[in-house]
Parts: C-alpha cells; structure tokens; sequence
C-alpha cells in the first residue's frame, strides 16, 4: 500500500543489478499474505520493469485503476470473475510500486501521497461497487428498508478499512522507524515548515491527504498513547514499536489481506461472505490487536 519515500535529489545511485531484498519491507512488519504471497508475485513483474523507464508513480495510477474497474465491474458486470481479476491486479501493483521505488532508489514524496490517495478512491469504488451489487432487495425486507441497510454496511465497511489500513500502517512505520528503515515516510504527515518548499502539486496533494487520512492518523495516535499508558522511556519505545509478538496481530489485516480476501469471496461467488469477513472478522482482528497491546503487552514493559 505505502511507498517507501525518499527525495529524488539525495544524488544516489540506481542499484546497477535487481534485489528483491533491498525491494521488499520487513517480514517482521508486513502482512502474512504480502510476505508469502503478493511480493513474491509481485517482485516478478518489478523484476520485469527494473531495466525500463516505468516509475513507480506509474504503477500506482495502474493499480489504481484497476480498482477504479473493478468497483465498476462489480456494480454492472454479470460475473464475479472480472472484477476479482481487476481487485488483484490492483493489490500486486500496489505492491510492486513501492517495490519498484524500493529496488530503483526512486523514492519522492509525491508518490507517497498518490499511493494513499489512490487506495482511498478505490475503496469508494469498491464499497459504491458492493451497493450497487446488492441492489436487489433480499428476502421478506422492505425495499427502502433493504437499501438503508447496505448502504449502512457499505458506509461501515469503507471506514472500517480506512482505519484498520491506518492503524496497522502506523506501527508498520513506527517499528521501519526504529530500525532506521522508511524515514522520510512519516507515521503522521502534519504539515511542517520543510513541507512548504515541496512542488505545488506534492503540496496539494499533502494537503488533500491530510483531509482525508490527518483525523486517522491522529486517531492513532491517541489509541497508541492510551495503550501505552505513559510508557515513554527510550528502552520502552524501541520495545512497544520493535518487539515481533506486539506485531503479530497486524500481519492478519491491511490493505494486502483485504484485497486478498476480496479476491477470493468473488471467486467463490459470494460478496456476502467478503462483506462478513470485512465487517466481522477483521473488525475483532484489529480489536484483539487493540486490547492484547492495552492489557497484555503493555504490562510486559513494567
């Protein structure tokens, strides 16, 4: 989902030969199924468009409309089949733009905020998609009643995967952080006084980012801080952002995890079943993960 970011102006190098390592973020950090599945996947194609001048910003607007496709698909396409394919193709691309960004050095922040701003649109044409495809009022329900209650679901669901994304990307940054990986990829991206000599366009886009993910990332913030309940201390810190057990639960849900899931409920025919893992599961996944910080991991740090 995120680009790791640095200035095109720090005058280094191009890697004169492809790695996937130096491409890819900690395996301590990353989603299970990024790890074993959608990076390796995905590395195929970086590997294929290292040599060639395809920017990362480029795979990112292509990942992006794939996911436009694939909410359109869902709301008029007959079969599940197409907009399945189009879901994944946009997760392996969200996951070979920054892997691309990661092997060639091209790290701006530009394309930091595009990756964000592109995962927000497609999970409004994602959720647009599923209201659409639930169109048909279901059983004995009055339709008005019916139409109320997906767009609820709907409206549910699209922040339910904003602030899970937000939540799981916060540590994910934090612990990058602490192993001095990810650092001009901030945990919060307030405006600071640096900010105001980017380009015109990095600008607005901060700007656009900030009103759509600022109040999330804030969020985090406050979640973070009331789990570590005052637990400040430098040895704390690179512990309560660093240790692997505190982590582990994240690596069940984010962005690749979502579209994973995605991809196979519509395989199998079912966005009722997608619907029960995006509203349900992942729901308690992210509160587990809430609580086991709060009331089991924080007190190991005593």
């Amino acid at each position: 989902m995120f680009n790791v970011q640095r200035s095109m102006h720090d005058n280094q190098r191009m890697p004169r030969q492809y790695s996937y390592k130096d491409s890819v973020k900690s395996n301590v950090s990353d989603e299970i199924v990024n790890v074993y599945l959608q990076r390796p996947v995905a590395g195929i194609l970086t590997r294929i468009l290292f040599p060639t001048r395809v920017t990362p910003n480029q795979v990112t607007l292509a990942s992006t409309m794939f996911g436009a496709a694939g909410g359109i698909l869902l709301a008029v396409s007959p079969s599940l089949i197409f907009p399945a394919v189009c879901f994944y193709l946009k997760d392996i691309l969200d996951s070979a733009d920054g892997q691309l960004a990661r092997a060639k050095n091209l790290y701006t922040r530009r394309g930091r905020f595009w990756d964000s701003l592109g995962d927000f649109l497609v999970n409004l044409f994602l959720f647009g998609g599923i209201f659409f495809f639930l169109k048909t009022p279901w059983g004995l329900l009055h339709p008005q009643v019916y139409w109320t209650a997906a767009l609820l679901m709907c409206m549910v669901g699209f922040l339910g995967v904003n602030l899970r994304v937000s939540y799981q990307v916060y540590y994910q940054t934090m612990f990058l952080h602490r192993e001095q990986k990810y650092e001009n990829n901030r945990a919060t991206e307030e405006l600071q006084e640096k900010d105001l000599s980017q380009d015109r366009l990095t600008l607005a886009l901060q700007k656009i980012f900030l009103a759509l993910y600022g109040w999330q990332d804030e969020m985090m913030k406050e979640i973070d801080g009331w789990c570590r309940n005052g637990r400040n201390e430098d040895v704390q810190l690179q512990r309560w952002y660093a240790a692997s057990p505190a982590l582990s639960l994240n690596k069940l849900f984010g962005m690749g995890t979502e579209f994973v899931t995605l991809t196979v409920c519509l395989l199998l025919g079912s966005v009722w079943t997608y619907l029960l893992f995006s509203l349900v599961v992942f729901n308690c996944l992210w509160l587990a993960a809430i609580l086991y910080r709060k009331f089991i991991f924080a007190l190991s740090l005593q």
